[in-house]
């Protein structure tokens, strides 16, 4: 066939064009659209990632998976051209790869992890394309082979889709880590189906190449034939099956899980001590249909399957009663109900037999009963599903984790348990929220369909119901399984076994964020506790004597690698309603001290970037959404409202540091109608916070109230020449400053830092730094300069020695300097330093709107010396950085800006034009009053701080 005849077909198929529109819903028509076909290449992206490599992270791994990006889309690219030569050779057709990994690789860099993750998704992926760039020129052609291609190449940028929307949902890095777990489960059911596709991709290329070699194609055929009247002669033995309890008929998924079980059971292979393999996790989750279903698909391969109920030592007896008779081995009515002696023949029974054999013991939770009825010998396989983890290492050998479903398959497991369409997009919403509300436990999912089915309720029903009466729903029995419990019971079962430490541990497990309790912070955050019976919380033995109760019980998972403990959350919603409301009281103000934990006192002191606790805080910081989350549904208070606006004030801090300013403003807005007493330093540090995000949102004359207020405070607590009253002080003149009311700004500085002399504070050098940007503002360079010159930090310092402080603090003093440098005319040196402040501020903070101020003043110098090239690409990254967040719209506005400019310079006028249009806008809505204002620099440089340290 060839290329014209192929491109002509291509545009009678609607194949290809459905895969367009497939890419076009998950983006959900976002502008991303627009600009992902700019890029047709795989050169054009590798360009474009040499541009950005000096601004990503510095991680040593982030680096090095850039680097390797080229070599791993050489399989992308092979699999592109094969498309292209096939049909048509339409390069837009496959622009939607390039684009796409364009767009995603700019979403990613805000942080080095997220940037890595991506680079390996890639990486991953394109190594599960088929492979037949040799048949590039010469593969031949069919519908089969088309629309396998198609659904390859539609699975794969539907990925690079619902990644981009992914990023566009999650601006702040710190929220898209919390869903980024969800994300992955995403790509990993992803990679499965693009291994399957690509299988049949290849499977469908050899059958046309074999096709134009008849004879091969013919001996093929022939043998298929040969196959199909091949009779399979059966064991004429007789076999045993004893399986009491029956599949769901609408048992669904799980194949990993069964593969699993397969390879390592083997009936197939001949041993004498029997294989053994343990499923375990907590009730509900689906462990007795898992083996259910084994014990179904494998009947034929085993002389006998033989279940054993084994969640007591009455129901294992009666089992082995039943198996005895079963096999004959049991005849008399005495030995009929003779237990030791039923069980001591069945093993007997299987050690003798020289058939494979099953034995499932179910719901073995207690493994010490276990042992006294568990086979030594024989040629036969163990399965066993049970709570206890530690069943994975004895008696079984090996073992798997059984998990929920996630939001994904759970959903589908639900539309098809209530009779619904599975491809109706508002179905799959609502069942995915139902999904993730029940945590995608298979028992819940079964539970809840009953319900809906029985009341015969709209989906989007269900949640508001379930929510005001959990409790009710859950104590009933609606499934079509025929499970005896139900998710009420099922809890009680295994709470009835806790108690002591452990108890007190799993009430204390609902008010963390359920995935990821550091076991740092429980220890930790203990000692901030004042009650005795919380001590054991301290010591790493007593925790670990506490946990390991409700391991074995199923009510709580650990990571071992990282002493990661995690919940599910309807055991979280399960123990708190089993809770009095003084119980409730307890616990939750006891999370409140250990939250607590992570986060620095911000307001006792004059204190500067608490930048070496950022690990401790980011641990915390899940655990104080979720507690606020709790507070709200239960509509709980804090008995020490004192100690809550404490946490939530710590918390705010942390994240106006990180920049995250929405977040902290929320967080502020809620410590201040918290705090009882309205005259203690820490309610002038949360009213100081709020001004200080006010100013950073460029309103300084919103900030300056609340910095009075803030410092009249200090003074009636602490008199008028403490440190803080400095701080405060401090605050003001950058308001003055901002409002360029110089001369106030001046005074206000001036008296700071005759009070940190005085105090000998060690943070005299912020003084020093804010006048110096001040004196700058005025025109003073060589003052300014000077000025700068007296921070005691900053002596000696070299760019190095700079570099690895980590301190966020300094890289704004390198900034400042290098505008100084750029008054005193020194432009080389004013864009050296700005470079390392930019590298500096892309690593420590991220793509914020600090780092966003770097790049407009390195595209500002390059400009200068003449490179206009880089300066609009630095823009073009500017633009793509303050478009995903929040707070970046000065940003943004001075970006187009400044683009529409150098356009213009270049001879772009569409392209300066559509700049011009964009900043126009923007700056009417950041600043009305700014509507009619000449399209200058000084103009938009109002939308931003004059300084962002």
């Amino acid at each position: 066939m060839s290329a014209n005849d192929s491109k002509e077909r291509r545009g009678r198929s609607p194949l290809w064009n459905r895969a367009i529109e497939r890419f076009r819903e998950e983006l959900e028509e976002s502008e991303d659209f627009k600009s992902i076909t700019d890029t047709a290449s795989l050169e054009d992206l590798l360009d474009y990632t040499k541009s950005i490599e000096p601004l990503l992270p510095r991680e040593r791994s982030a680096l090095s998976s850039m680097q390797r990006l080229g070599p791993t889309l050489k399989f992308v690219d092979d699999f592109s051209a094969v498309i292209a030569v096939c049909f048509g050779a339409d390069a837009k057709l496959t622009a939607f790869v390039w684009g796409s990994i364009r767009v995603m690789l700019s979403l990613a860099a805000s942080a080095g992890d997220t940037l890595k993750d991506v680079l390996e998704m890639l990486e991953d992926l394109s190594l599960k394309l088929p492979r037949f760039k040799t048949y590039e020129n010469d593969l031949p052609m069919d519908r089969e082979l088309e629309k396998a291609l198609v659904d390859v190449y539609t699975e794969v940028i539907c990925f690079y889709a619902r990644c981009i929307h992914f990023f566009r949902d999650h601006p702040h890095v710190m929220l898209r880590r919390d869903a980024w777990k969800e994300f992955r489960n995403d790509f990993e059911r992803t990679g499965r189906r693009i291994r399957h596709l690509s299988a049949t991709v290849e499977r469908e290329a050899e059958s046309a190449r074999m096709k134009h070699d008849r004879g091969k194609y013919d001996e093929v055929l022939d043998l298929m034939e040969n196959l199909k009247a091949t009779k399979i002669k059966g064991d004429e033995d007789s076999k045993y099956y004893h399986v009491p309890s029956e599949v769901s008929p609408r048992f669904w998924g799980r194949e990993d899980a069964l593969k699993v079980i397969e390879e390592a059971l083997k009936p197939t292979e001949n041993t004498y001590l029997p294989k053994t393999f343990a499923l375990h996790g907590m009730g509900g989750v689906g462990k007795t249909q898992i083996a259910l279903q084994y014990a179904l698909r494998n009947r034929a391969s085993y002389k006998a399957v033989l279940w054993v109920s084994a969640d007591n030592v009455i129901n294992m007896g009666q089992s082995f009663r039943e198996i005895a008779k079963l096999l004959g081995l049991a005849v008399t009515e005495e030995e009929m109900q003779d237990t030791v002696g039923a069980t001591r023949k069945v093993k007997n029974w299987l050690s003798d037999t020289i058939y494979p054999w099953l034995m499932i013991f179910d719901n073995a939770d207690d493994l010490e009963v276990l042992r006294h009825f568990w086979p030594a010998n024989g040629h036969g396989s163990i399965l066993l599903t049970t709570r206890d983890a530690s069943a994975i290492h004895s008696p079984a050998s090996g073992g798997m984790h059984v998990q929920p479903f996630d939001d994904a398959d759970g959903s589908r497991v639900l539309l098809n348990l209530v009779g619904l369409d599975n491809s109706s997009l508002e179905n799959q919403e609502q069942a995915k929220a139902i999904t993730n509300i029940l945590g995608g436990l298979p028992l819940a999912l079964n539970q809840m369909s009953g319900f809906i089915v029985q009341r015969r309720m709209p989906l989007q029903d269900f949640i508001p119901l379930y929510e005001r009466n959990a409790a009710k729903i859950d104590a009933r029995k609606m499934g079509i399984s025929n499970y005896e419990h139900t998710l009420s019971t099922v809890w009680n079962i295994s709470m009835g076994k806790v108690s002591g430490d452990s108890r007190t541990l799993l009430n204390l497990l609902p008010y963390f964020q359920p995935d990821g309790i550091d076991e740092a912070i429980l220890r930790q955050g203990a000692s901030l506790v004042d009650d005795p019976s919380f001590e054991f919380l301290q010591d790493e033995m007593d925790l670990g004597d506490a946990e390991e109760i409700l391991l074995k019980t199923g009510l709580i998972d650990k990571n071992a690698t990282n002493a990661v403990i995690s919940v599910h959350r309807l055991i979280q919603a399960a123990t708190l309603r089993s809770q009095s409301a003084t119980e409730r009281q307890k616990c939750f103000d006891t999370v409140v001290r250990i939250a607590s934990w992570g986060f620095p006192d911000t307001w006792s002191e004059d204190v500067g970037h608490q930048f070496q606790a950022w690990a401790n805080c980011e641990k915390c910081l899940p655990h104080v959404r979720h507690l606020l989350a709790v507070r709200d549904k239960y509509k709980m208070e804090p008995s020490n409202s004192q100690a809550y606006g404490e946490l939530l004030l710590r918390c705010s801090w942390y994240l106006y540091e990180r920049e995250y300013y929405d977040i902290a403003r929320s967080m502020v807005q809620a410590a201040l109608e918290t705090f009882p007493d309205k005259s203690t330093l820490a309610f002038a540090s949360t009213i100081d916070l709020s001004g200080l995000i006010d100013l950073d949102m460029n309103c300084p004359e919103k900030a300056l109230g609340p910095f009075n207020e803030a410092l009249e405070i200090r003074k009636q607590c602490m008199g008028p020449t403490d440190p803080m009253i400095a701080s405060s002080l401090n605050n003001i003149a950058l308001a003055y400053t901002e409002m360029n009311e110089l001369d106030k700004a001046y005074a206000a500085h001036s008296q700071a830092i005759e009070i940190r002399l005085n105090a000998k504070s060690d943070r005299i050098g912020n003084s020093y730094s804010n006048m110096s940007s001040l004196l700058l503002k005025m025109g003073r360079p060589d003052e300014a300069e000077e000025m700068l010159k007296r921070c005691p930090s900053l002596k000696d310092f070299t760019d190095e020695t700079f570099l690895k402080t980590g301190n966020p603090r300094f890289s704004g003093d390198m900034v400042l300097l290098s505008r100084i440098r750029v008054q005193q005319g020194r432009m080389d040196e004013a864009l050296r330093l700005a470079t390392k402040a930019l590298a500096f501020r892309q690593r420590t903070c991220g793509n914020r709107l600090k780092t966003c101020d770097s790049l407009y003043d390195v595209a500002s110098l390059m400009q200068g010396l003449g490179n206009t090239a880089s300066a609009i690409e630095l823009l073009g990254q500017l633009v793509d950085i303050a478009g995903s967040i929040p707070e970046g719209q000065g940003q943004l506005a001075r970006a187009h800006f400044k683009l529409s400019v150098l356009c213009a310079e270049r001879e772009r006028a569409a392209e300066s034009q559509n700049h011009r249009k964009i900043a126009e806008k923007l700056k009417a809505q950041l600043k009305p009053d700014l509507t009619n204002a000449p399209f200058e620099e000084v103009e938009f440089t109002k939308l931003c701080l004059w300084m962002l340290w």
